[in-house]
């Protein structure tokens, strides 16, 4: 489960082979006790849960990277190491 990006006390990452649980693209949020999978396309909680605060980082950063992020998934399914994404 590689890490991806890292910003104010936010783990994001992408793992391989990860489009049983979710179909959609998704990114994996972890902030504290808190864990969410979170949608690329429209960067909505897809399962868990983060403070509304870290939520909105990760949604503004998700918008900025959208094309990145996606480019990880295609890599991330076919088992293919994701590439690191600039932090907010």
């Amino acid at each position: 489960m590689p890490v991806i990006s890292m910003f104010y006390g936010i783990i994001i990452r992408m793992y391989l082979l990860d489009n049983r649980q979710h179909a959609l693209p998704h990114i994996h949020a972890r902030y504290a006790e808190f864990e969410a999978s979170i949608s690329i396309a429209d960067a909505e909680v897809l399962s868990g849960d983060l403070p509304r605060k870290q939520f909105r980082l990760v949604q503004a950063w998700i918008e900025l990277h959208r094309d990145e992020l996606m480019a990880d998934w295609e890599l991330a399914v076919n088992g293919e190491n994701p590439y690191k994404i600039a932090p907010l």
